[in-house]
């Protein structure tokens, strides 16, 4: 099977994360780091190395990390919290909605570990519903990049963005096929590829899935559009109306629960202006477990195969 895309090679978006910030710290002072005892998972090490000064490891103990974040931005400091997706949202969800957002602190909460992928580690430490949490927070602005250097451009773009920052981010290799030193936008999708019959609108590692997908469906004589939405809020309406309104027919590709991610979103943003048969992939109403992360994506549905099979049916319920 041949993709639009080539892969340049496999490798975290943590590892994104991680070099990003040491980069953007390098141009700019004002940036510091906060960890809560994860600083390996998190690839904060070369950072602390670096700045010393400038890294705060506060320990297990996520709701202080949240509180001295808010404070340091006071002081025209910037921080980057670091630690497991499930700790950065879940667990301090008052001192985000507190210290944070009610007060628009310019906080960039940088989440590792997200959704199935985390693997062995569980259902009690992945989170699939923190992109919900996220979205609802007035002032929040919610990213989900999908490969190695699309995580590296955002975390670098976002030190000049004034304002919370939701940056959600994975812990296993997956394929890197976005461009090196890409120029970031936030709230603007990547149109991908072209299509007519359906548009798929993929977040995160579901991405790669989305475009493999469109390759699958190309050899079954069905035209795919495939667009990346790395910033599932601010939303970009405007590329997705014009999408959807030519293909007519809508699929949504995202490692998180149904309510609540990037599906709902769209299909908010669809209901009040372009009615559409939309199919979600994502997982239905359920906790995670422990396993293999290529196996739990099959297991949840999140796989390439799934992602086919909705755009057969949604092109079915086309009028």
């Amino acid at each position: 099977m041949k993709t639009a895309f080539t892969i340049i090679n496999n490798k975290a978006t943590r590892d994104g994360f991680g070099d990003g910030l040491y980069e953007v710290a390098q141009k700019n002072p004002n940036v510091v780091g906060l960890c809560a005892d994860l600083t390996d998972s998190l690839k904060m090490g070369k950072f602390h190395k670096e700045f010393p000064t400038r890294f705060v490891q506060v320990g297990i103990a996520e709701a202080n990390m949240i509180g001295i974040a808010a404070g340091l931005t006071i002081g025209g400091k910037i921080p980057y919290t670091g630690t497991f997706a499930n700790f950065s949202t879940g667990r301090v969800y008052d001192q985000i909605r507190q210290s944070v957002a009610y007060s628009g602190k310019n906080v960039k909460i940088c989440a590792s570990h997200a959704g199935v992928t985390l693997g062995e580690d569980g259902a009690t430490h992945q989170i699939l519903e923190d992109i919900g949490l996220m979205k609802m927070l007035p002032h929040m602005t919610v990213i989900n990049p999908c490969d190695y250097n699309q995580t590296k451009a955002a975390t670098i773009a976002i030190a000049d963005y004034e304002g919370p920052v939701y940056l959600r981010f994975g812990r296993p290799a997956v394929p890197n096929f976005t461009p090196e030193n890409q120029d970031f936008q936030i709230g603007k999708a990547l149109h991908l590829i072209d299509g007519t019959d359906v548009s798929i609108f993929a977040t995160g590692h579901l991405v790669w899935k989305a475009i493999e997908a469109q390759a699958q469906l190309a050899e079954l004589g069905m035209s795919a559009e495939v667009i990346n939405i790395h910033t599932i809020k601010p939303l970009d309406a405007a590329a997705i109306l014009k999408s959807v309104g030519k293909t007519g027919a809508v699929v949504t590709a995202e490692e998180h629960q149904r309510n609540g991610g990037l599906g709902d979103s769209i299909a908010q943003l669809l209901s009040r202006e372009l009615p559409t048969p939309l199919e979600m992939v994502a997982v239905n109403d359920s906790f995670g477990e422990s396993g293999k992360p290529d196996e739990l994506m099959k297991k949840y549905g999140l796989d390439t195969i799934n992602i086919v099979q909705a755009a057969q049916a949604v092109i079915k319920r086309k009028k």
